[in-house]
């Protein structure tokens, strides 16, 4: 009897799925068959895209504006980010070193595609967002894990530089953090230059997508406007999805120098080619026009983050401290590993801490570990606020129940 053959590409089948999309998967397909299921497992607002974006996209393909873009983006969208990184970040960047990518997450591989060459490293501090390492690893790189420590999740200048060797080609850091909510502060980005400097085959990619959403007074800085010395040496990434309520959009761009910029673009004309064309004028309207919505979304967020943190932090083995920025709750249970259920299940790790509260109680969370940190989990507060506080009670709930 011949075998059937393996066509599935090596790198492929080490790839990990993507756990935030499972766990999302999970629960749908348990609500799916009449199941109570509360899902704070995806990193997606709960809000409707503000009327103005839709309707300038709605004005663009009525005008024709549906044709195939320039692959590095139409030029309305990338004066519009340049001015916005000018406005809100002091960065002086011309509209040719932008380019524009179906989501932040194109970006991001766009700049590890047009980079990595096998056996190349990539810093990555953990706790991270799960599909960072396993992009290197598919590229034949080596993600270089550094593990950082609660409650800041921050990296060290003494980490990095035990962490670069010749083969590191990218520093990737990303602030406000998914999943643990981390801002660096300008100082704590400035800590880790004189490292950068020594060490000048390094390039820094920033992954800023959660910018706008920080809370309690807390000031976003963008890595480059606090380090210019190295913004020949930085990719800044970022894009509309999250602060704008607009995931569904996937739109996302890149900044940084042209070198690494037209490559980037290169890559994406042979995989994608332009991002979407009504959706890149939408966005042109989002960065252009009032954020009144997004500081609402705001401080909604910063209402849901403290009652969700207030009924966690009081349920038996949870630590559950608020975090600077993004919309996700990072909680440790370190303290329940070895605990049971009523059932007799032994809670042995993260991974089964969310299985079996998602059976118990039936609320989805994301296992510590896919982050890069075991003995956690993440929740996302950007969900109803009724959802979000009966899920949060019933955590509590499963907690009080463990033995």
């Amino acid at each position: 009897m011949t075998s059937t053959p393996n066509y599935i590409a090596e790198s492929v089948r080490r790839m990990k799925p993507s756990a935030t999309l499972q766990v999302a998967q999970m629960a749908r397909d348990l609500k799916a068959q009449g199941r109570d299921i509360i899902s704070l497992s995806t990193g997606e607002p709960d809000f409707r895209t503000p009327r103005h974006i839709i309707e300038a996209a709605n004005r663009a393909a009525l005008d024709g504006k549906t044709s195939y873009p320039p692959v590095h983006g139409v030029n309305e969208l990338r004066q519009a980010i340049a001015s916005k990184l000018w406005r809100d970040n002091n960065l002086t960047v011309d509209p040719q070193n932008i380019v524009v990518t179906s989501g932040a997450k194109q970006a991001i591989s766009n700049a590890l595609v047009a980079t990595i060459d096998p056996g190349d490293e990539v810093i990555i501090p953990a706790p991270y967002w799960v599909s960072y390492p396993e992009l290197v690893t598919l590229l034949g790189g080596s993600a270089v894990v550094v593990a950082t420590t609660a409650p800041r999740f921050t990296l060290t200048p003494e980490q990095l530089e035990r962490a670069i060797t010749p083969r590191t080609k990218w520093l990737l850091l990303n602030s406000p953090s998914n999943p643990t909510g981390s801002t660096y502060s300008a100082e704590e980005f400035r800590m880790l230059e004189p490292v950068l400097e020594r060490h000048p085959h390094v390039l820094i990619m920033t992954d800023e997508i959660y910018e706008y959403l920080v809370y309690d007074g807390v000031q976003f800085t963008s890595f480059s406007s606090a380090v210019p010395s190295l913004r020949e040496r930085t990719v800044t990434i970022n894009g509309v999805s999250k602060a704008y309520a607009m995931t569904g959009w996937r739109i996302g761009y890149a900044a940084g120098r042209a070198d690494l910029i037209n490559a980037m673009a290169k890559v994406q004309g042979q995989l994608s080619s332009g991002a979407n064309t009504p959706a890149q004028y939408a966005a042109a309207a989002a960065l252009n026009g009032p954020r009144n919505e997004v500081d609402l979304f705001v401080r909604t967020y910063a209402d849901r983050r403290k009652a969700s943190a207030s009924i966690l932090s009081a349920a038996p083995g949870i630590k559950c401290p608020l975090p600077d920025g993004a919309f996700y709750l990072f909680p440790e249970i370190s303290a329940l590993i070895g605990r049971a259920t009523r059932s007799g299940t032994r809670i042995n790790s993260d991974e089964c801490f969310a299985r079996e509260l998602l059976a118990a109680e039936g609320v989805a969370v994301v296992p510590g570990a896919a982050f890069g940190a075991p003995g956690f989990f993440r929740t996302t507060f950007a969900v109803a606020t009724e959802s979000l506080l009966e899920a949060s009670l019933r955590i509590k709930r499963f907690c009080e129940s463990l033995e």
